[in-house]
Parts: C-alpha cells; sequence; structure tokens
C-alpha cells in the first residue's frame, strides 16, 4: 500500500522484525559434521522470528501489524499472502528488488529437535529509515516486539522509538550476539532470551536452575527492568530489578513432536496477554505463554504448529 494509501492506525502489537521462508526436513536424526543423510518428509512453511511472532499475537486475537521487508519475489508475495490470512496488518511490509526473502533450512529429528540455518535475504534492508516511515502512521500501540533477526541498528532504533511513545517493549534477543550492547537491554520492559542464549550473552554458564537464576541477575546488571528466561519444558525463569529475587515459573510437561517455533509462539502469546491482560500479574502471564507454547511442540511445523483462540482452554482467557 502507498504512503497516500495510509491512514493513522492503532494497534495492540507492533512487530518489527525478520519474514522468512521455511524449508524443512524431518529426519530420523540430525546430520554430522559432513554427512548426507536420507530424510522422511519435506515442506515449505512461514518462519522468520517477528513474523512468528506477530502472527502468534494476532490468532489469539490480539490487533497486530508487522515491520518487515521480504523480496520481491514469489516467497514475498506468499509471506504477505499469509499475513492476510492471519489477520495480520500488512501496510509495513516493504518489498525490495535488492534481496531475496528470507529463507531457513531447517531440520527435525524424531525427537522434536531442530537445527536451522538464517539466510536473512532482505530482512537486511529493514533500515531505521522504514521503521519511522511505518510509525508516522502508528496512531497508537500497545506492545512492541523486537528480536535480532533484522540489522542490530535498526532494532535498537525502533525498540528506542517506541520507549519515546510509551510504548512497552519486549526484546527476544535471538539469535543471541556475544557482548550484545547493552543499550539493547536498558531500551526494552522485558528482555526474554533463552538458556543458551543468556549464557552467551553473560557469558556465565545456565546448566542448572540456580546457574540460571544466577545469570538472570547479571542480566539485571546490565540495565534490565525484567527477564523472562525460557528454559523448554523446565518452564521460565523470571526476574525482576524490583525484587532481585528470581523465581522459576513451572510448566506441564508434554510429549514434543516437533520443537520448531516454541519460542516464538511462548513471545507472540506474551505480548498478547501483555497489551490485553495489562493488570494480569506477569507470573501468571509467562504461565498461560507457556501453556500455549505447550500446546505448539505437539504439532509439527512452525506457525501451523501455532494454536487459534478458539482452539485453545476458555480458562486461558
Amino acid at each position: 500500500m502507498s504512503s497516500t494509501e495510509r491512514t493513522g492506525k492503532d494497534f495492540e502489537v507492533v512487530v518489527v522484525g525478520s519474514c522468512n521462508t521455511d524449508l524443512i526436513s524431518y529426519v530420523s536424526r540430525l546430520p554430522k559434521m559432513g554427512e548426507t543423510i536420507h530424510g522422511n518428509k519435506f515442506s515449505v512453511g512461514f518462519g522468520g522470528k517477528g513474523a512468528n511472532q506477530c502472527v502468534m499475537s494476532s490468532r489469539l486475537g490480539a490487533k497486530s501489524a508487522m515491520i518487515a521487508m521480504v523480496g520481491d519475489d514469489s516467497f514475498g508475495n506468499d509471506t504477505i499472502k499469509n499475513f492476510e490470512m492471519n489477520n495480520v496488518d500488512v501496510d509495513f511490509v516493504f518489498k525490495t528488488s535488492e534481496a531475496a526473502t528470507g529463507a531457513a533450512p531447517i531440520a527435525v529429528d524424531d525427537r522434536g529437535q531442530n537445527s536451522i540455518i538464517i539466510v536473512s535475504g532482505a530482512n537486511n534492508l529493514l533500515s531505521e529509515s522504514h521503521v519511522k516511515e511505518a510509525f508516522n502512521y502508528i496512531t497508537s500501540c500497545k506492545v512492541m516486539l523486537c528480536q535480532l533477526e533484522i540489522l542490530p541498528e535498526t532494532t535498537l532504533a525502533a525498540l528506542k522509538l517506541a520507549r519515546s511513545r510509551g510504548v512497552f517493549t519486549v526484546l527476544n534477543p535471538a539469535p543471541a550476539v556475544k557482548d550484545l550492547d547493552e543499550e539493547f537491554l536498558k531500551n526494552c520492559d522485558i528482555f526474554c532470551p533463552n538458556e543458551t542464549e543468556a549464557e552467551l550473552i553473560t557469558g556465565l554458564p545456565v546448566r542448572s536452575i540456580e546457574e540460571v537464576k544466577i545469570a538472570s541477575l547479571a542480566l539485571l546488571d546490565k540495565g534490565c527492568k525484567r527477564v523472562i528466561i525460557t528454559l523448554g519444558d523446565q518452564g521460565s525463569i523470571l526476574a525482576s530489578s524490583d525484587t532481585r529475587t528470581p523465581v522459576q515459573i513451572p510448566v506441564t510437561k508434554v510429549k514434543t513432536m516437533d520443537s520448531t517455533g516454541a519460542g516464538d509462539c511462548f513471545i507472540g502469546s506474551l505480548a498478547y496477554y501483555l497489551a490485553l491482560y495489562p493488570d494480569l500479574q506477569l507470573e501468571e502471564v509467562i504461565q498461560r505463554a507457556c501453556v500455549i507454547a505447550s500446546v505448539s511442540v505437539c504439532a509439527t511445523g512452525t506457525q501451523t504448529s501455532f494454536p487459534w483462540k478458539h482452539e485453545l482452554s476458555d480458562e486461558l482467557f
């Protein structure tokens, strides 16, 4: 849509991030270095951490918009159509002829574990100017999500711009960057890595719950207000600068079929609750988001495993 057609819009969740086409191979086990193995099944899906999180928040009912860059190609066109089918506003999904839409070859083994390679492509052309252009037409927004799959300077500019507008900001630092600039941590209201990302960013081991709690405090020391470290089937650790007493929030274990996208499902669900249930205790928000993420690992694929609101228990809403 051209800028002349855009009008001021109100959103509950805005995501600034990546769009990828997932190329998924299902295998009995992940290959070793230099090894060629046969797969059992192949599928093409929609992904990118930003896109995944935006779709999840929208499926739960949040009025959601995506700020992103795709290539002027079939993958890009299909990505935009997929957003529209998931009720995501695409006014700020820009197109470029200078790079292909991002792609992510993924291997998933029989245990549901995965290995992913990300080819950023057009994602690297999303700039601060694109974010500013989008915000010129965004009248209000309750929560903004960011990750680290686009240029870091674009992500940081988005966080700062949102904070200046009074928007609640969440940063999912994935993929993790060693020696991450502390400005990222200082400009988000919630910093939400998984245990691997927390270990790389802090330089501390996270092999036990106690070590994860220590890492969460180290992240608070870097300028975070609240830290949520996700731990898969062990739930999450929540730490706040107000209390500096990390707590574990458990989750009911389920049989995992495919863990691809579970973290994005959690983040998208988190944003939904933060935007639509602002008075809900953060511990309860995390618990409910964990339940929804647990549902996603019981199905295959990335966005194809994400549940819609009507498919979930009324107790979650």
